[in-house]
């Protein structure tokens, strides 16, 4: 029983360990995205929201939400395409404040950090 126990130990601390480090690649790429939309898109606010904001709740399957002021309707899907391509295995996805739902917004706004 205490084998098992040591190897269930060992286990949780390994994935602990990759969650950890999952969490601060994905933090690395959401500040690379806005960065990218500032520069290339014009974008005047970029938040993160969601599960990035929680460790606890942020594991192997979750993606990176990002919010975005400022950047000019023909440019949206080509701003999307380029944040999902700095993903490299974790999901980024971009919300454009002027077309998503009021109770979406309201939930970046009271919860979001700023990048």
């Amino acid at each position: 029983m205490a084998l098992y126990r040591a190897t269930a130990r060992r286990r949780l601390e390994h994935e602990e360990r990759e969650r950890t480090a999952r969490r601060e690649t994905a933090w690395e790429r959401a500040r690379l995205a806005a960065e990218l939309l500032k520069e290339d898109f014009g974008a005047t606010r970029v938040v993160v929201f969601g599960s990035l904001l929680r460790p606890g709740d942020f594991g192997r399957w979750s993606d990176v939400d990002i919010a975005v002021w400022g950047i000019v309707p023909e440019d949206t899907f080509r701003a999307m395409g380029a944040v999902m391509d700095l993903g490299e295995g974790i999901e980024m996805n971009l919300v454009d404040v002027n077309t998503c739902r009021d109770s979406l917004l309201a939930v970046v706004e009271r919860e979001g950090q700023e990048l």
